[in-house]
């Protein structure tokens, strides 16, 4: 019989300054750091009295010795950085790792905060203390030992408080989920994944070579093309029009100069020479986010050793509840990097070991129909065809098996897309995007983007109807009433202004929710979202929120099996990676690939797939 888990909740106290703190540093870059020290820190166990030590590292290390960690259960705020400091300092590693923090964001969303502070308001549950406001620059020997022992009070204080907000919040959260807390907490601060700083620094080489060589290439000195105004005017002196655009926040015209704005990708095929080479050298030196992150690894690898602490927020998305990176201020958001990027070959396993890599096959597309109940399109998949093709076939009048690559990267850019009301100016501009950037020769105006859209609305006619069952979920919320959003296969029940209640148990809300009046006078739904950030809602984005939080939940219970098998060090957006001795490879890559594909209890019938690789480095294995 297993003994129960032992509770430790755990406060970590460190020294500070003005340049050097969390709010100036990553987690990863402040424990790295030659100034860092531990003050002291506070344990509870159970629900005992709170206990403080001070000291020198080996003394706390040797004092830490003394609890019985081997099968317990610690609890922290911010444990990416409370338990990094335990793990890497002291090397206290228990069973399982818990953090109020996440749990908190998972909750609340936006609405109350994520601070101690805040959260002790919130629940009512007793006042943050004050008593280190003096703490500044100070080192523990600066210490007297009247201000030590206020600095034990606060710390115990913050102990207790954590303790009291974890007893709250535990019975909202299941089994899986803690575990997949516990599985975020480690991804950062037992890392197995490793950084060639070989290849980094080629490919910064690489990088930078290639942005010198397009400012020769077109003559304009670096400051024309980086400023907006100087870039407009090499533009006019060419006898070019800068294209422009409306601003989605001001609504007032500014110029279309992203790197996505398409009259600007345009001017790549321009008649001039002169002014490919300027937007194409525009473009090349804007791109500093490759750069940027290149160089940021590299400066990680050095401070820990060539290891990669992957640092991920739990239930970080603001609605969705998918992983976002946190922690590092975007040096290890691995979220977001290219395909072709040569950071991916950079990112290895240790010596004798591989990555294995499996993503959930179209998950959002299987997930879309499964809530609308579009039986006879998720039936295509049951089938084993292609459901690109089998639109394509549809969309171009052509047999199956006649569909060009072309045609289906046209159906593909449309079935992932319209599920979630996309009209056709948007579907035309996401084809000739995509076109350019793979390669693809095709023509499809907005006239045949229009019936593609009308073609695909036809067929899946239970998406279309979702769509508007979902202006009835938003009807129950701010009416603060019962609602069963159950437009297809899944019930999603709406408690109101509490939200949609998820199979994971936790809920997609939508914070001060209210009706306002656009810019042309129509009335629309509206929500608060993170930074006080009005976000737009209506039915089609309704589903889109409900199909992300569900493949969440799919992906969720899946990556918590195979972690109690294997541990997973990282994922990003439907895939998961492991790393494990080349002699087991094979043998965890059919163990991913059965749970990955294993259908949830919670939804009879949704057809799942998955698909990965094994390699030495995460671009081989993904």
């Amino acid at each position: 019989m297993k003994q129960p888990l032992t509770l430790f909740t755990v406060d970590v106290e460190s020294y500070y300054d003005k340049e050097y703190s969390l709010s100036k540093l990553s987690v990863e870059n402040y424990l790295n750091n030659v100034q860092f020290e531990v003050i002291g820190l506070a344990i509870k166990k159970n629900d005992e009295p709170t206990e403080w030590f001070s000291g020198p590292h080996d003394e706390i290390k040797a004092w830490l010795e003394e609890f019985d960690f081997s099968n317990a259960a610690i609890v922290m705020h911010n444990a990416v950085f409370d338990y990094a400091i335990l793990n890497w300092v002291f090397g206290v590693r228990p069973k399982l790792v818990i953090d109020t923090l996440s749990m908190a964001r998972a909750v609340h969303g936006t609405e109350v905060g994520g601070s101690l502070k805040a959260l002790a308001i919130h629940y009512d549950i007793g006042a943050k203390g004050t008593e280190v406001l003096n703490a500044l620059g100070k080192r523990r020997v600066d210490f007297s030992e009247e201000e030590l022992e206020a600095y034990a009070g606060y710390c115990i204080n913050d102990v207790d408080l954590t303790y009291k907000l974890f007893t709250l919040l535990a019975p909202r959260f299941n089994r899986t989920e803690i575990k997949l807390i516990d599985m975020t907490m480690r991804m950062f601060a037992e890392p197995a994944l490793l950084l060639d700083t070989a290849v980094l620094e080629e490919s910064l080489k690489e990088i930078k070579f290639k942005k010198l060589q397009a400012l020769q290439d077109c003559g304009v000195a670096k400051e024309e093309l980086m400023s907006n105004n100087k870039f407009a005017e090499a533009l006019v002196n060419l006898g070019v029009d800068p294209p422009m655009k409306t601003s989605p926040t001001t609504g007032k015209p500014t110029f279309a100069f992203a790197k996505k704005d398409e009259d600007l990708l345009a001017l790549l095929e321009h008649p001039d020479i002169r002014v490919q080479t300027i937007v194409a050298s525009r473009l090349q030196v804007k791109e500093t986010l490759e750069e940027t992150k290149t160089q940021r690894l590299i400066e990680v690898a050095e401070r820990t050793g060539g290891r990669l602490p992957v640092g991920l927020k739990y239930y970080g998305a603001e609605v969705s509840g998918r992983w976002s990176a946190g922690g590092d201020g975007g040096a290890l958001q691995l979220q977001n990097v290219a395909r072709e990027s040569k950071i991916k070959n950079a990112i290895i396993a240790p010596a004798g070991y591989k990555i294995v890599g499996l993503d959930l096959s179209n998950i959002e597309v299987r997930v879309n129909l499964y809530i609308a109940g579009q039986q006879d399109q998720l039936d295509i998949i049951v089938q084993g065809l292609d459901m690109y093709r089998d639109f394509g076939s549809k969309v171009f009048g052509v047999a199956y098996d006649d569909i060009t690559k072309a045609q289906r990267f046209i159906s593909k850019t449309a079935v992932l897309g319209l599920g979630f009301g996309a009209g056709h100016k948007v579907l035309h501009k996401a084809i000739n995007l995509g076109a350019k950037t793979f390669g693809f020769e095709v023509d499809v105006d907005e006239k045949e983007a229009k019936r593609i859209v009308d073609l695909y609305r036809e067929i899946n006619f239970k998406v279309k109807e979702a769509w508007y069952d979902g202006e009835k979920v938003l009807d129950a919320v701010i009416r603060n009433q019962y609602y069963d959003y159950k437009p297809g296969f899944l019930s999603l029940p709406v408690h109101g202004k509490g939200g949609i209640q998820l199979p994971s148990g936790m809920f997609i809300k939508y914070h001060n929710l209210a009706k306002a009046k656009d810019e042309e006078g129509k009335t629309e739904w509206v929500y608060e979202g993170r930074r006080g950030m009005k976000r737009r809602i209506y039915g089609p984005k309704i589903l889109q929120n409900c199909t992300q939080s569900v493949a969440r939940c799919v992906m969720g219970e899946a990556m918590a099996r195979i972690n109690e098998v294997y541990p997973i060090r990282l994922t990003v957006h439907d895939s998961c990676y492991v790393v494990v001795k080349e002699d087991e490879a094979q043998e965890a890559f059919e163990f991913m690939e059965r749970e990955l594909s294993a259908t949830p209890i919670w939804a009879p019938g949704l057809p799942l797939a998955s698909e990965g690789a094994i390699g030495s480095n995460l671009k081989e294995a993904g």
